[in-house]
């Protein structure tokens, strides 16, 4: 008898847990493409991220959302509430957590993590255990982890995989295939990867590198602006584009670290997040830099919603 030919299934996946569990290196491991910004920073992302992936009997549609945490503040409150409320509107969450084990073999689940947990719960959201990072812990210390996870939610599957090398990455991502909707057709185009517009991953770039190359106490304060995105000469041979973006902070003493002595590590910021720009267009970029001062600005509702969009 002919075998029957799978169903197409398309929809939408959460990636939902705390800072720094490594879901954008997870969605740009999928994508193929550097769209989420990653440092070693909690709290890197800010917004709600789509990226889409194509297989040839599915189309994965990922949000990558901000880490869940303790939220103070204008700024971390709206992040929060952008991660939790992508809840209500996907066909399944990953809910990622890290592999190993604490002194002694203990597994530690934190108040944190047990929060997220029980949101994911209330959302009444197909989930799957996603345990990253199974790369930088020893294998006998997986068994412990998967034991104490999976008596804390009813979860579809539970995935062991590393982002960062790509290891079982393809396994996951067919586990979550398996779970969405049956679709007669791909919910977006076969070559959109994600939303994001490319001038806001130019802010998101020069965002990566002020996070990357200033002191622990600045990254949080600061916010990228687009004032100029001009892309007329794209097209023409050795075309150009040239951005010019504001780097906000809240105070005169973080404007003065992002500048630097002399503006040597501004100068540092732009080269980086030039270079980065150029690969994604395919054109060279005139990047042109300034920094000002928005004082507290994470702390006002008008200027978290202008600046983190």
């Amino acid at each position: 008898m002919p075998r029957h030919k799978p169903q197409f299934r398309a929809g939408f996946v959460a990636l939902i847990g705390r800072p720094n569990v490594g879901k954008s290196t997870l969605l740009n491991r999928v994508l193929g493409q550097h769209i989420a910004i990653v440092t070693p920073r909690p709290q890197t992302t800010r917004t709600r991220i789509l990226g889409i992936v194509n297989g040839e009997q599915y189309q994965l549609a990922f949000f990558d959302t901000p880490g869940v945490h303790q939220a103070r503040g204008a700024l971390n409150r709206r992040m929060v509430e952008v991660a939790l409320s992508t809840l209500k509107e996907v066909d399944a969450a990953l809910l990622m957590i890290e592999a190993g084990t604490g002194p002694g073999g203990r597994v530690e689940i934190g108040e944190g993590t047990r929060a997220v947990i029980e949101e994911v719960a209330r959302s009444r959201t197909p989930a799957v255990l996603g345990i990253n990072k199974v790369d930088r812990a020893p294998r006998e210390t997986l068994l412990p982890v998967i034991e104490a996870y999976k008596g804390l939610h009813a979860w579809t599957a539970i995935v062991p995989f590393s982002a960062a090398t790509g290891e079982n990455v393809e396994d996951l991502v067919a586990t979550l295939a398996g779970i969405m909707p049956v679709s007669e057709a791909p919910l977006f185009p076969a070559d959109q990867l994600t939303d994001q517009a490319e001038r806001q991953l130019a802010a998101e770039y020069v965002r990566e590198q002020v996070m990357l190359k200033t002191r622990q106490e600045l990254p949080y304060s600061a916010a990228v602006e687009v004032e100029e995105f001009d892309e007329s000469l794209r097209r023409e041979t050795g075309g150009l584009v040239r951005i010019s973006a504001i780097i906000r902070v809240e105070r005169d003493s973080q404007k003065a670290i992002v500048i630097g002595k002399k503006g040597a590590l501004l100068k540092e910021i732009g080269t980086a997040a030039r270079l980065r720009l150029e690969r994604l267009l395919g054109a060279k970029v005139y990047l042109a830099l300034t920094v000002k001062v928005d004082d507290r600005w994470t702390e006002k509702d008008a200027a978290v919603r202008r600046l983190v969009t």
